[in-house]
């Protein structure tokens, strides 16, 4: 009688360590799970304020744009033509440009 109750003693010390060794994993499991959650939210915050102030910004310009007439309208042009001249200035003459 005295083994068995030995052995008994035993196997519910194994049962009681395993057991806990269980919730030690669920419980680390869970906070990386939540640190995730928590730096997938963050990502996904800049992501969203990123677009809102590039929609913002593209609102505010086409606003600008047709309030201020031709004047404004010739930027664009005129900043195609300074990238034209600073490509062209890279160059030799003759040569082909970069693919």
């Amino acid at each position: 009688m005295k083994t068995k109750d030995k052995g008994r003693k035993w196997m519910w010390m194994f049962l009681v360590v395993g057991a806990g060794l269980q919730s030690y994993a669920v419980r680390e499991l869970m906070t990386v799970f939540a640190l995730f959650a928590v730096g997938f939210a963050a990502l996904a915050l800049v992501a969203a304020g990123g677009y809102m102030t590039y929609r913002g910004l593209e609102a505010g310009v086409a606003q600008v744009a047709r309030q201020a007439g031709p004047v404004v309208a010739a930027v664009p042009r005129g900043l195609g033509f300074a990238e034209e001249l600073g490509r062209g200035a890279l160059n030799r003459p003759g040569s082909e440009a970069a693919r």
